[in-house]
């Protein structure tokens, strides 16, 4: 019986020959990440050490990454006293792999994971984050966990009693029209599933239009298949992958693909044409509310919103700097602009996609979580509606229970910010 990828990596984790769907496995772990959340992790992994009458020690601290992201710069005493508590636990357990809020190494954890080639083919990755499925664009199998969780691997250095889970398999072919990408696709995909239809499954991605997707797309896929309840996206590594990693990340190890078995069992498989797929907008409040865009026209808009771990990348900023240029923001909307990392808020200043969203009205953040998240900035108003290339809408999101969120692509976001409204991005801005 043929394996699938993520029960190939599973297999290999665990040390044995063959998984199937179903079967309860420890896999070791490759690399296990956290942000200011690593602070609930340390009592919990100190905890474990009472009464041992020996020091708490990480198992391998070359294996564990804490990245600074979602309250940066602290906006408290309290979040500033957590975060030096890491620094201190980090600085004790010799973990080299830490971003602290620097300009020359910072950015949103799911993005510096592929960013800095921590990430490769063939990877169990844990996080406690629930996007952490992001970094299944890169081959890997990558699974959100909790604190308690966490602790166990930062002791054990692996996963205790997995359920492998089931494969869906989603074969992704044609072309997109003009206006239409990864972010319209994954949208899609959420609605034709619900917010549970992917639940404890893992979604492998296939066909024509995944093969000739950059990693920045294929991020966005894995990114939100949790919004459809899946464990983890995979995208089986290519060349792509391959060239990212070298040419990007600068990683120089070897580098093997896992690819699924043509014998592969799929619970199901499903196909799309992406030529059919119009642009897509997630309403109030779940992200599985999902409609073409049309059906939303004319949504007054008070905040636009481009950036996070989903849609922070160079090319999303292209995206939005190109309909943008020498035009303005309407008036009575604001803009907020937050690249996923440094490195990208660097290039994007160096090719002028910033200044020319400088001068169109939108404000430049700091790469960081706070505005997805609303714990930090861009907080709305009551009655308040934003459109955002986030990956959540739920109530309360960005700050306020009493404000909506519509979920949109970066182009879609940009084209609605001329107007003030939601707009149909095939209108090219007009």
């Amino acid at each position: 019986m043929g394996m699938t990828v993520a029960e190939k990596i599973l297999a290999r984790a665990a040390g044995l020959p063959l998984v199937a769907a179903g079967d309860v496995v420890e896999p070791r772990v490759d690399l296990a990440m956290s942000h200011e959340n690593a602070a609930l992790v340390m009592n919990q992994f100190a905890q474990i050490f009472e009464g041992t009458g020996r020091g708490a020690r990480v198992w391998d601290a070359e294996k564990i990454a804490i990245i600074f992201d979602h309250r940066v710069p602290a906006e408290t005493s309290k979040t500033a006293t957590n975060q030096k508590r890491i620094r201190e636990f980090v600085a004790a357990q010799g973990i080299s792999k830490f971003h602290d809020v620097r300009s020359d190494e910072g950015g949103i954890c799911h993005q510096i994971l592929p960013e800095y080639g921590y990430v490769h083919p063939g990877m169990v990755v844990v996080g406690t984050d629930s996007h952490t499925s992001s970094h299944g664009a890169l081959g890997a199998m990558a699974i959100g966990v909790g604190a308690t969780d966490m602790a166990a691997v930062w002791a054990l250095g692996r996963l205790v009693n997995v359920e492998v889970p089931a494969t869906i398999k989603v074969v992704a072919d044609g072309e997109f029209r003009p206006a239409v990408g990864p972010k319209d696709l994954i949208l899609y995909l959420i609605g034709m599933l619900s917010a549970e239809g992917a639940n404890f499954r893992v979604i492998e991605f296939h066909g024509r239009a995944i093969r000739h997707m950059t990693i920045s797309g294929r991020l966005v896929l894995c990114n939100m298949s949790v919004e459809a309840g899946a464990t983890c996206g995979i995208v089986p590594a290519d060349e792509t992958t391959i060239d990212y990693l070298r040419e990007e990340a600068g990683v120089s190890d070897i580098l093997t693909p896992v690819l699924p078995d043509a014998d592969a069992v799929y619970e199901e498989t499903i196909e799309i044409d992406v030529a059919h797929v119009e642009p897509q907008v997630a309403k109030p409040h779940t992200v599985d509310n999902v409609a073409p865009v049309t059906e939303v026209e004319g949504v007054k808009v008070d905040q636009i919103v481009v950036g996070s771990c989903t849609n922070g990348r160079l090319e999303d900023l292209e995206a939005a700097a190109g309909v943008l240029r020498d035009r303005k923001v309407a008036k009575g909307t604001r803009m907020l602009v937050f690249p996923a990392s440094w490195r990208i808020y660097r290039e994007a200043l160096r090719r002028g996609y910033l200044a020319d969203l400088i001068e169109a009205g939108a404000v430049i953040m700091n790469p960081g979580c706070g505005c997805c998240l609303g714990v930090h900035q861009g907080a709305l108003g009551d009655g308040e509606v934003a459109l955002a290339t986030t990956n959540r809408n739920f109530r309360g999101r960005m700050g306020n229970p009493n404000a909506s969120v519509y979920l949109a692509s970066p182009v879609t976001a940009a084209v609605s910010a001329l107007h003030g409204v939601i707009t149909d991005p095939r209108k090219g801005g007009s």
